[in-house]
């Protein structure tokens, strides 16, 4: 059997089934490798102490916070006892020591030689730090909040079991909506298992479908009590998820950096309970109260319109619709008759005027004048007819034409005889007119 530290024959495997190393050449090897690290600081929260009275030696189990590892550990009894604070199981403390593989059992122990409680002041620097590279990286920004649904499905709680927020919320949410529903976890909400345990919570949470707000809830403790909502990986782990979550961590004062990254702070978890639940009662008033300022706006709207219409229906126009027709028409029969008597007076006058001429003209007409016993004489030659208007124009034997006023007469002119001027007039008979 070759020794791993020898080499190995030119062109043969170091190691191969057929060359393989023994147990004892391994541990020696992992125990040299584990020597070179040396004396190392290491953090975390004590799980677990052994200190059985008279011992010699102390064993503790340091925990990550924020993960599910964890180392075993080992010193003098009288480090723990010389402890300027007791320390106790959950405690957080920075250890130095070395790394011991125990080759006879194959274990690893890390073997102290200093350890101190990390205190309040440490602790609260460490949270400030971490708020402000959290807040650097913009998880605080308020742009980054989800809305929380009005009235969700499903409810996910995380809190402790049996523990009174737990019980708070149940109480105020199903006191204000009977019909709600919870997915409640139990998780540890403190000590150094808390954050794995609300970290798968959270996980499994947030897969559902129905659930549509997740609670992260504990009732009020000291810092050290609060610290798992303080860590780093659950705020990452907040701000990562797709469903709403809301922090009701503590009471008031307390200041978890959970309550900067989730989408909600709770003052309490009652307050929570209160803000994702609407109150039943609360909202059924309401909807009374809205349905009464609806029927009320309507009947003021309606009344309103109705007293439009009735001042609309009061007009004149609107009142007696005919009225303006009826004006109109009574004018338009008014205009009527005024020009049929204008025209009346005009066929009147003109007909007057008409008649008068016509009179006129018939009295200085021909007719007229023979009707007065006047007489036209013309001489008939041939087919020409020519009147007499003077003596020599009637010769003696002339044939002539008289027209009276009913026809006329055919007589010859027999002689003549002039009419001086100076001579009187006389008063002629009707023979001579004839």
């Amino acid at each position: 059997m070759t020794d791993p530290s020898t080499p190995a024959p030119p062109g043969r495997p170091a190691n191969s089934p057929e060359n393989p190393w023994p147990v004892r050449s391994i541990s020696v090897k992992v125990a040299q490798w584990i020597d070179r690290l040396g004396s190392v600081w290491v953090e975390g929260q004590i799980t677990q102490i052994n200190l059985r009275p008279g011992a010699r030696t102390a064993f503790l189990v340091l925990r990550d916070p924020a993960a599910d590892m964890s180392l075993s550990v080992t010193c003098d009894s009288a480090l723990l006892r010389a402890a300027a604070t007791p320390l106790q199981e959950g405690s957080r403390v920075v250890v130095y020591g070395k790394f011991s593989y125990f080759t006879g059992r194959g274990t690893i122990s890390l073997r102290i030689t200093e350890i101190r409680p990390v205190g309040i002041g440490e602790l609260l620097a460490r949270i400030e730090r971490l708020k402000a590279l959290l807040a650097a990286e913009g998880l605080f920004d308020p742009r980054l909040k989800r809305p929380i649904p009005f009235l969700p499905k499903t409810i996910g709680l995380i809190t402790g079991r049996a523990s009174a927020a737990e019980r708070d919320v149940l109480t105020v949410a199903r006191g204000r909506w009977p019909a709600v529903r919870f997915e409640v976890r139990n998780t540890a909400v403190q000590g150094p298992t808390a954050v794995p345990q609300i970290l798968e919570a959270l996980a499994e949470l947030d897969r559902d479908p129905e659930v549509e707000v997740i609670v992260l809830a504990r009732g009020g403790g000291s810092v050290e009590d609060l610290l798992p909502f303080s860590d780093e990986t659950l705020c990452r782990a907040i701000v990562a998820a797709t469903t709403p979550i809301v922090s009701a961590i503590g009471h008031e004062p307390d200041n978890p950096i959970a309550d900067h990254v989730a989408d909600l702070r709770a003052a309490t978890p009652t307050d929570a309970a209160k803000r994702i639940v609407p109150d039943a009662a609360a909202e059924l008033a309401l909807v009374h109260e809205l349905r009464d300022r609806s029927a009320a706006a309507l009947r003021g709207w309606v009344d309103r319109e109705t007293r439009a219409l009735t001042q609309l229906r009061s007009r004149p126009v609107l009142a007696e619709p005919l009225r303006l027709l009826d004006q109109r028409y009574e004018e338009a029969e008014r205009l009527r008759t005024a020009a049929r008597r204008a025209v009346d007076a005009v066929l009147t006058t003109q007909s007057t005027a008409t008649r008068h001429l016509r009179e006129k003209l018939t009295a200085v007409g021909p007719a007229a004048t023979l009707a007065r016993g006047y007489a036209v004489v013309q001489r008939v030659s041939g087919r020409e007819r020519q009147v007499i208007r003077a003596v020599a124009d009637a010769p003696p034997g002339s044939q002539l034409r008289i027209r009276v006023a009913d026809g006329a007469v055919t007589a010859a002119a027999l002689g003549s005889q002039s009419l001086t001027t100076d001579r009187a007039p006389q008063k002629e008979s009707p023979d001579d007119r004839r």
